[in-house]
């Protein structure tokens, strides 16, 4: 059955699937509402009317586990062969999570997951959404920005074996593999702490300046730290890095769609680890600038190195400071728009990356200095979108926002206790930094519009009814008590906080969903487009 995708219609207007049949008056009867770049099967039954105004599709078939399909048309202005490149900012809860989906159709489309959360949201929503049409959940890179275990110990439950929560053959029982597992080089070891766990400190000797040394470069090197037969510890106390990574060594064979195995591979990616063009660049290998109408460009890890030209990366702060500091940095360009990945940055990894692209070795003093410092690092990190480093914390610099000049942010939170992210006060030195008047942030945690608990009423009348068909079991009790728990289940889905971005390099569009249970008002978005050097807003 071929396949076709929505298409973003020139005034950015709205666009559905209708049912085939009209209604009793003759008007069309809107079935749901559809976003650009969304997967659409075209019927092809022979004996369908042709009409080059409306293109017939099926909407829902799932080749593990077929639901009842929704036969459906569409008009035919909005459908298009090709499709925009997508990233989708998984609500995760408290981390960061989110998925990279290229352009390309078919066998060379590539997936690429940067960070999973903490729990098993990122697990969830991949065999949800790949699931149905994927023959495989083989992706092609995962990307463990740092070791801080709300953006990689989600991983634990993708590089495991399928869970068996769904039923066999069901797109959620699914194996998810990588063919590779990106990172920045700081691995925590077992049956270690401090700066132990990451190889130990060195201070340069002539600078007197601390550096980690003992960097994971390969996928040797993740063999001999965590493969067997090490011994990894399981359990309520053990270290949960060391978990993940046997886990994807474990775990990490799979069979090509052409037959061929393979088996994970491990490898740092940095400044100086990737690959890397003749001006020194670094860019995700496969996507270096030139290779494919859009490219992925490694900013971070800054990579230093020693008399001997061994890889280092210099302390910033304290150890958490540190491994945070240097996260994996990736900036996505496709046509006029440049999307950052901004990990967890914080205030001494932020100067230390604009001071080493505006080419100066000290913080600028005035602010004269300081406004050249950031329109010589804006040459590299200026971007459309950026995901807001640390899900809204507050330890971030005026400077580094002021050089991204994003128009839109995108900030990756949860509920946790102890956390407020994101932090008010950021949210209004967002506001005045980006770009334009009116910069639009999009938060997963603001727009999910119920959080992950407990409705309180529902659950009390559940206790109720539950107590109560302990002494009187009838059917219309326990019907009752199923729809309850159904409503109860189905919220958190209906509310999800994910956010869209989706491109093809002249336009994009921010998407979230709005807080309805109707499939015929899904979408909010905003849309871009570029009137000569200017990003402008043209969709509210």
């Amino acid at each position: 059955m071929d396949h076709v995708f929505v298409q973003l219609p020139d005034d950015y207007s709205k666009v559905y699937l209708y049912q085939r049949h009209v209604a009793s008056d003759g008007k069309l009867i809107t079935a749901k509402q559809v976003l650009w770049g969304d997967f659409l099967y075209v019927d092809d039954d022979p004996a369908l009317p042709h009409d080059p105004d409306w293109t017939f599709i099926v909407w829902g078939p799932n080749r593990e586990a077929p639901e009842q399909p929704e036969y459906l048309r569409i008009r035919s202005e909005h459908v298009a062969r090709e499709r925009p490149l997508e990233i989708i900012f998984v609500d995760v809860g408290q981390g960061d999570g989110s998925i990279l989906i290229t352009p390309e159709r078919d066998e060379a489309e590539r997936i690429i997951v940067i960070d999973a959360g903490e729990g098993d949201h990122m697990r969830e929503f991949l065999g949800k959404r790949f699931g149905g049409y994927r023959r495989d959940l083989l992706f092609h890179a995962a990307v463990i920005t740092h070791p801080d275990k709300d953006h990689y110990l989600g991983f634990l439950d993708i590089f495991d074996t399928p869970r068996p929560a769904g039923a066999a053959g069901s797109p959620e029982a699914k194996a998810v593999r990588f063919e590779k597992v990106y990172h920045n080089g700081i691995v925590e070891r077992p049956d270690l702490s401090g700066w132990a766990q990451v190889g130990g400190l060195v201070e340069d000797p002539v600078t007197g300046i601390d550096y980690v040394h003992d960097l994971a470069v390969d996928h040797a090197d993740i063999e001999r730290i965590f493969g067997a037969p090490v011994v990894i510890a399981t359990g309520g106390n053990a270290k949960k890095f060391p978990q993940v990574v046997r886990a994807a060594l474990d775990n990490g064979s799979f069979t090509r769609r052409d037959g061929t195995q393979g088996r994970t591979e491990f490898a740092m990616l940095s400044t100086a680890h990737g690959d890397l063009d003749a001006q020194g660049r670094s860019w995700l290998p496969e996507f270096r600038d030139g290779q494919r109408s859009y490219s992925i460009r490694v900013l971070g890890p800054v990579v230093e190195r020693d008399a001997n030209g061994a890889p280092r990366l210099r302390r910033l702060s304290a150890y958490g400071k540190t491994k945070n500091g240097h996260s994996v940095l990736l900036k996505l360009r496709f046509g006029r728009f440049d999307i950052l990945f901004g990990g967890d940055l914080n205030t001494p990894a932020e100067k230390f990356l604009l001071k080493h692209y505006a080419g100066i070795s000290r913080w600028p003093s005035t602010t004269i200095a300081r406004q050249d410092m950031i329109l010589a690092a804006r040459e590299v990190f200026e971007s459309s979108v950026m995901k807001v480093c640390h899900h809204g914390a507050a330890d971030v610099t005026d400077e580094f926002l002021e050089t991204v000049n994003p128009a839109a942010f995108v900030i990756s939170s949860g509920d946790a206790e102890g956390h407020v992210h994101p932090r008010p006060d950021l949210l209004g030195r967002l506001g005045r930094l980006g770009r334009g008047d009116s910069p639009i942030l999009l938060s997963t945690e603001l727009q999910r519009s119920t959080r992950e608990r407990e409705d309180a009423r529902l659950v009390a009348r559940l206790r109720k009814d539950i107590a109560a068909q302990i002494e009187r079991q009838t059917k219309a009790r326990k019907e009752r008590i199923d729809k309850a728990v159904d409503q109860l289940g189905g919220t958190n889905v209906l509310v999800d906080g994910a956010i869209y971005v989706k491109t093809d390099g002249q336009r994009l569009i921010a998407a979230f969903r709005i807080e309805t249970a109707s499939e015929k008002k899904k979408w909010f978005y905003f849309g871009y487009e570029f009137d000569g050097d200017d990003l402008v807003l043209v969709k509210n």
